[in-house]
């Protein structure tokens, strides 16, 4: 279930308090919620998900994405959530594609190779097109 972008990120679509134990067995220490409250009348909320990583000892932020699309403010949360984290990260949407998208444009704005993270996006099944132009934007300007 959850997708491996790199040695340090893993993708998911939308997790379950029980499955914070899986994650934790992983090597998990923090989780992302990419996912807006009430996207979906069968979610689960996101405090109950906080609740179950809080519980094993795993960070939780919330990073909503809506489908209206990334903001800057997003990516520099995202950017300040990997960076502050020593362990494995495990993002999640409805699908793990926002997650990934977010962090493919996190990890360009500090510096990292488009071309690495599209290659590593691909390899755990997700496309990057929709943001490899902003992605190429922000490599250039790092």
């Amino acid at each position: 279930m959850f997708k491996t972008l790199s040695d340090t990120m893993l993708a998911s679509p939308q997790i379950t308090p029980d499955q914070v134990a899986e994650a934790a067995s992983q090597g998990v220490t923090l989780i992302v919620n990419n996912r807006p409250e009430g996207e979906s009348p069968d979610q689960p909320a996101g405090a109950a998900i906080e609740a179950a990583a809080r519980d094993a000892g795993i960070g939780y932020v919330a990073i909503p994405v809506t489908h209206a699309g990334f903001s800057l403010p997003q990516v520099e949360m995202m950017k300040e959530a990997l960076s502050g984290n020593d362990g494995k990260t495990l993002a999640f949407c409805r699908s793990g594609t926002r997650s990934t998208l977010l962090w493919a444009l996190a990890r360009t704005h500090e510096g990292e190779d488009p071309d690495a993270i599209e290659a590593a996006a691909a390899k755990a099944g997700y496309d990057v097109a929709p943001v490899r132009s902003i992605m190429d934007a922000f490599h250039a300007a790092a």
